[in-house]
């Protein structure tokens, strides 16, 4: 769960069912009767919402990974991750060596790639806001420097900044559906 309507969303769906909860974080939902719940149902509940049930350690630990960093984007934290590895053996408590390779061949993709798409949305996101201008949007994000950020958005998108405002083609995709 990305945001506070998917949240909502499926607090409502297990309520119909008859599924009680105890809590929904973002990417996590703990049940109240732990013991004795409806696998199938909470299966099919996620699924026809368009969530997945992951049951795997690697994946576990993999959408952690994808967690601490959309979050970090969508709290505006970005200036605590000046250290993508630190920060993620910190938060996570493993190597930084397992987590990378865990990713890369699970996504194929590295996490600093991974973290940039991330930042490339959100920059998209502001742009569509039109409230910060550029470099503004350069020092949210926790780039160095303005150009910086343009060279990886036009690495990523094949397009200038300035060129994605005028065209005010929305493509953007949702944080947690990156990779």
């Amino acid at each position: 769960m990305v945001c506070n309507r998917c949240k909502t969303l499926l607090e409502q769906e297990f309520a119909k069912a008859g599924i009680s909860i105890h809590a929904i974080e973002l990417g996590e939902i703990t049940f109240k009767d732990e013991g004795d719940i409806d696998e199938a149902a909470i299966e099919k509940i996620l699924k026809s919402n368009g969530f997945e049930w992951v049951r795997d350690t690697a994946e576990m630990i993999i959408e952690n990974i994808k967690i601490e960093l959309i979050s970090t984007i969508n709290n505006d934290t970005l200036a605590e991750v000046d250290n993508i590895s630190k920060y993620l053996s910190k938060r996570l408590n493993k190597e930084y060596s397992v987590l990378s390779k865990m990713f890369s061949r699970k996504e194929g993709i590295t996490i600093e790639k991974y973290y940039i798409h991330l930042k490339i949305e959100k920059a998209k996101e502001l742009i569509q806001m039109d409230k910060l201008n550029f470099s503004e949007i350069g020092y949210r994000l926790n780039y160095k420097s303005s150009s910086h950020l343009a060279s990886q958005f036009k690495s990523v998108t094949g397009m200038a900044m300035g060129q994605y405002k005028k065209l005010q083609q929305w493509d953007r995709k949702p944080l947690d559906k990156i990779m």
